[in-house]
């Protein structure tokens, strides 16, 4: 029970953040909002091993360089498979092959669920597809490329819940501390890098010149560190630029980002300890799904906050989430 209701706040506050990032994206490129979070992630994660201890043994190094490097890499192929397709099909795919990666490796190591919890499971992966499930009016196509760059990147975030697993139980918060230090160093590379070709004038990480990203974070995104999230462009208004080139950010910019940061981190801490506080081989599956429904916050913010309206599909979609979380907690 406990670690159902840790997964399903891991997952709420995890759609909280992509709703923060995904606003802030709108005037920052989506990759700086993704490495500026996870910077800022860094400090309330210290605070907690301040309060609760870390212990960075060798095992939990390497869990947390395993989550930083799976997490990287797989928020910028989520970019790329959404600068080349269609968002209402690769943002589900990606975030389907996020649920069922570590269940795929929980049962491929002996892992045995009830015919319930089975069930159930199957449920919440559907869910997980109705809810991500986005208008796209790009007309762009769905290409083999496309198909196969959102299911990397699904795995890759997938390989994050299987490194918070692995980490040792009494880690503390030190497997998050690496992992969030690791994704900080390689996306601010990534960032300075596209900043740098930005200025030279050759194509950037869109293939348009100046490396404009023309697709907003979606919510099927970063598991990672932060806010790639729902699809909406950016104002094409000029905006003043500071150093390498980047946007001066406004007030509300930073505030979104400061708080995508914050909370990306506290959900982050939320599946690491379902991982931990359950008991039993069935523990991994069932987190890993719960935490694969983190586009039901980003969706429901979107409908209160910015008036967007939910589909029939993605309120079927809450609806079955809800139904399959109360068969995990009871089977």
């Amino acid at each position: 029970m406990l670690s159902v209701l840790l997964g399903l706040t891991g997952a709420v506050v995890y759609g909280a953040a992509d709703f923060l990032g995904g606003v802030a994206a709108r005037r920052v490129r989506a990759v700086t909002v993704a490495a500026v979070a996870a910077a800022v992630g860094l400090v309330p994660l210290a605070l907690g091993a301040a309060a609760v201890g870390a212990t960075f043994s060798g095992p939990a190094v390497a869990a947390g360089i395993g989550a930083g490097v799976s997490g990287s890499v797989a928020v910028l192929l989520l970019y790329r498979a959404l600068a080349v397709g269609p968002m209402s099909v690769l943002s589900p795919l990606t975030a389907v092959f996020a649920a069922i990666t570590p269940v795929v490796v929980a049962l491929v190591g002996g892992t045995v669920l009830s015919l319930a919890a089975s069930i159930a499971l199957v449920v919440a992966v559907v869910a997980v597809v109705l809810v991500a499930a986005v208008r796209d009016t790009s007309g762009a196509r769905v290409t083999a490329v496309g198909v196969v760059t959102a299911g990397v990147a699904g795995c890759g975030f997938g390989g994050i819940v299987l490194a918070y697993d692995a980490a040792p139980s009494d880690a503390g918060v030190a497997t998050l501390l690496v992992g969030r230090l690791v994704q900080t160093v390689l996306l601010g590379a990534v960032v300075v890098v596209v900043a740098v070709r930005s200025g030279s004038g050759r194509p950037g990480p869109s293939g348009r010149p100046g490396g404009t990203d023309h697709v907003a974070p979606s919510a099927s995104a970063e598991r990672s560190a932060a806010g790639v999230r729902r699809g909406s462009r950016r104002s094409d208004r000029p905006r003043r630029r500071g150093p390498l080139g980047l946007p001066r950010w406004s007030a509300r910019t930073m505030v979104a980002v400061v708080a995508c940061g914050v909370l990306d981190a506290l959900a982050n801490a939320c599946i690491q300890a379902a991982l931990h506080v359950g008991s039993g081989d069935g523990v991994l599956p069932v987190v890993s799904v719960l935490n694969a429904l983190y586009p039901i916050g980003t969706v429901v913010l979107a409908g209160v906050v910015l008036r967007e309206r939910l589909t029939a599909v993605q309120w079927t979609g809450i609806a079955l989430a809800f139904a399959a979380s109360v068969g995990l907690a009871l089977a």
